[in-house]
């Protein structure tokens, strides 16, 4: 019979499990000084020019150091990288591994316009955007106070970080998540609905290859 921390560990879906897995992992190399942020964080000229590509990977990695702020980043990927896989992308792991690549993408091709040296926790507040999106009417409650449907969660998010945490700057990094979670929902949830899409299909298709990569049947 299986510990109950192995169980636990083995009941989170495979691709939220490596995510966060990965993730501890670079902290703690971090703080063994084994590797510093200065090699891990993304920029074009860097992961490009001097063929650095490890960084394509480890900006989304790195939460920051062993802290409360560390296990609060790691809470939300639990929580709602595990609900999206475990119900809208049940049985579609390859789904979802292109959801994470298009979003990734999405973040790397603008980052360019921001200065973030790392895209981790864009990258998780997107996925909060788009499971909020995807379950309108789930009631939620805030610090036991305020109660709220799901699809209000992340501009709250974003105003609890504008207040506490210093304003505009602190806050852009959600709201870069937001835009790229939009962009995800807007062509794979809104566009068939509201835009009389003659397959009935959002606009992004995984391709076959990666279906067949994780064994994901044609749909």
């Amino acid at each position: 019979m299986a510990q109950p921390v192995e169980q636990w560990i083995t009941d989170i879906p495979p691709v939220t499990r490596v995510w966060v897995a990965a993730s501890i992992a670079t902290s703690v190399l971090v703080e063994c000084q084994v590797v510093a942020p200065l090699q891990l964080y993304f920029s074009w000229k860097a992961a490009v020019g001097n063929m650095q590509v490890w960084r394509f990977i480890t900006t989304f990695l790195y939460f920051g150091q062993l802290s409360l702020d560390l296990a609060f980043h790691m809470f939300f990927i639990m929580r709602y990288s595990r609900l999206l896989e475990e119900n809208s992308f049940s049985n579609r792991r390859a789904d979802y591994v292109w959801l994470l690549f298009l979003t990734s993408a999405f973040l790397l091709i603008i980052s360019p316009l921001l200065t973030m040296p790392f895209l981790s926790s864009s990258l998780a507040f997107a996925l909060v955007y788009i499971w909020s999106r995807r379950n309108p009417s789930i009631k939620m409650s805030l610090f036991g106070v305020i109660t709220i449907t799901a699809p209000y969660l992340p501009l709250c998010l974003v105003g609890f970080s504008w207040l506490l945490q210093g304003g505009f700057n602190a806050a852009i990094g959600d709201i870069v998540g937001i835009l790229a979670g939009h962009t995800y929902v807007f062509l794979q949830d809104y566009w068939p609905r509201e835009m009389w899409s003659t397959t009935g299909k959002g606009e992004i298709q995984t391709p076959a290859f990666v279906k067949r990569m994780f064994g994901q049947a044609e749909r």
